[in-house]
């Protein structure tokens, strides 16, 4: 989920720069601002914060054919 959040805040930024435009508030929400938050939740991300692919344990421990079933 954070990794979606970082892309959907990359292009965001990306939109701005390409529009060249800063919302009316250059310094609450310019390009390198959005950029940082962006690196923020994708480092979370690749830390293993929230919901990552493959963690918590959750699904089958077993993986191939179980024996003894024929």
């Amino acid at each position: 989920m954070l990794a979606i959040l970082a892309a959907i805040v990359f292009g965001f930024a990306l939109l701005l720069d390409f529009l060249n435009t800063n919302l009316g508030a250059p310094d609450l929400f310019n390009t390198h601002t959005l950029m940082l938050i962006g690196f923020l939740l994708l480092s979370l991300y690749l830390a293993g914060v929230g919901n990552g692919p493959g963690g918590g344990g959750r699904g089958r421990w077993y993986r191939g054919r179980r024996p003894g079933r024929g």
